[in-house]
């Protein structure tokens, strides 16, 4: 693996509990190997992706976001998406596992994967509406 390669999965795992866009990387990763270019850094995430390292996700912001794949995982994990702040949260279990066999006993179809965001308000956001309205 490249010094450059090497730099993006670094900044990868420093932020695993954020959803970084490839600038957002690359800007990181700059700071750690100044001589990379952005190309660069989305071959690497590409490569990374084909790989089932890393998964290209994308929310309400119109950019393509990638998230550190858990080790072992079998299925992409879930996130909670806030409508008002932008806050994402990710969900460890993995819920859908009857609905998969639904689909696949049904429709026959093998699911290898899905994704599931839950588009909602975030508890902060919540009890600052709630506080609001009580004033």
């Amino acid at each position: 693996m490249t010094p450059q390669r090497e730099a993006t999965l670094l900044v990868l795992l420093e932020n695993e509990k954020e959803h970084l866009s490839a600038e957002e990387i690359f800007f990181l990763v700059k700071k750690k190997s100044p001589e990379i270019g952005l190309a660069t850094v989305y071959r690497t995430l590409e490569i990374l992706t084909e790989l089932k390292i890393v998964d290209k996700v994308s929310f309400n912001d119109g950019l393509a976001r990638y998230d550190l794949r858990k080790e072992g995982a079998k299925h992409f994990h879930h996130h909670l998406l806030c409508l008002n702040c932008g806050t994402i949260e990710e969900v460890e279990e993995d819920l859908l596992l009857e609905v998969e066999q639904v689909v696949e006993e049904r429709y026959h179809f093998l699911v290898k994967d899905h994704r599931l965001t839950f588009h909602g308000i975030c508890q902060e956001c919540y009890e600052k509406e709630k506080r609001a309205l009580c004033q």
